[in-house]
């Protein structure tokens, strides 16, 4: 059985929300856990058996994506990585289209299609399980929200008996579900027919005044998943287990959590340990081994250490990321926050923001500072 992947990772005229990080990295190359995001989806991804080639699509420079398909060469030798780069922003199905004959090279049966801005266990296996039991073009991977921030996410109307969509809004002004989208797709190869159809459909379309209306753009969530409901070929495979969308710098930290948590369950020897006359070390933290922490420092939980980080004598660091090259000074304090690469933390300095809940963005809420990560961007000093 033959499978393929494509991972949708945009482009850089948009990320403007995570900024300032990407700034310097386009956000599915952002690390997290000590990995690239995309990375976490390749690894998923290397456990399907059957799936050798994963295709990134976007349209970012070529050059962008290079190192990190020289690393995955390494990391998961059984995979053929490419980056397929559009002419212009095609919209989220436009990219499949355009590269058809390129996703459909060697007879795949079934494809994967994520989102490169997500974070979770990616049930891909038990996925391919339930497509195999119905007879629709597309199996979507849903999870359930709070009902209060539902509508900033594709909703799912289901048939709770055999897991059919029966309706689906992107983004709805009211309350439709609280089951939404996870932006991870498995579908048959017949989708790209359903495609042509949705460009022709919009090729012909004309506005109110009979004005043809020009829309090069084809999406994915518009323009074929609504049509599959109506023609009964979209089923839903609901996972309860945690899930994250990573739109903003501040939901890079819980996305961390996340990955360490894996790493507890899959490969714990990735994870730091106490040792004697090592730091402290509270729940789960992953160390780049080129990183040095001193022995008073105490680390965790949920914090991830990048390569050739400096953390002096008794620093404090939970729920954080520290990237590349960062100097923590002694009795630094760093909690819900992101250290930049190269920044420097002053001796007796605290950096500190408050956690991020339940997939919301909201930062104040009757002018009162509810919820903020700390970022500090690229070589920056704070003392």
């Amino acid at each position: 059985m033959i499978y393929k992947a494509v991972i949708l990772v945009g482009g850089p005229s948009r990320g403007t929300r995570f900024r300032p990080l990407s700034l310097n990295v386009p956000k599915p190359l952002f690390p997290i856990a000590g990995h690239p995001v995309i990375w976490h989806h390749l690894d998923a991804l290397s456990k399907v058996e059957g799936l050798k080639e994963v295709l990134l699509i976007g349209f970012y420079e070529d050059s962008v994506f290079q190192r990190f398909i020289d690393d995955a060469a390494r990391d998961f030798p059984q995979i053929y990585v490419r980056y397929l780069r559009e002419y212009q922003s095609l919209g989220t199905a436009g990219g499949l289209y355009h590269f058809r004959d390129e996703i459909q090279r060697n007879d795949p049966r079934q494809i994967f299609v994520l989102n490169a801005d997500v974070a979770c266990n990616f049930p891909l296996n038990e996925m391919i399980k339930f497509h195999n039991t119905h007879r629709g073009l597309c199996t979507i991977l849903g999870t359930k929200v709070a009902r209060e921030v539902a509508n900033r996410f594709g909703c799912l109307v289901e048939k709770p008996e055999n897991h059919e969509v029966l309706h689906y809004v992107e983004k709805p002004e009211s309350f439709i579900s609280n089951l939404i989208s996870c932006g991870i797709y498995l579908f048959d190869c017949a989708i790209f027919t359903e495609m042509k159809k949705a460009m022709q459909n919009k090729a012909n379309r004309v506005d109110q005044d009979q004005i043809q209306v020009q829309d090069d753009k084809l999406r994915l969530e518009q323009d074929i998943l609504r049509p599959l409901t109506e023609s009964s070929k979209l089923f839903v495979y609901e996972t309860t287990d945690t899930w994250i969308q990573i739109k903003t710098p501040s939901s890079a930290v819980p996305a961390n959590a996340l990955y360490l948590e894996q790493y507890q369950k899959t490969d714990p020897d990735r994870l730091l340990k106490n040792v004697p006359d090592g730091p402290t070390i509270v729940g789960l933290v992953y160390k780049h081994p080129t990183a040095t922490i001193d022995p008073t420092a105490k680390i965790g939980p949920n914090v991830t250490i990048g390569p050739r980080v400096v953390i002096g004598k008794g620093v404090r660091i939970k729920d954080s990321i520290i990237l590349d090259n960062a100097d923590i000074k002694n009795n630094g304090c760093v909690l819900y926050s992101i250290i930049g690469w190269d920044s420097k933390i002053g001796n007796w300095s605290r950096v500190e923001g408050t956690p991020t809940t339940d997939h919301s963005t909201t930062v104040t809420q009757n002018g009162v500072k509810i919820q903020s990560i700390s970022i500090l961007g690229m070589d920056l000093q704070f003392e």
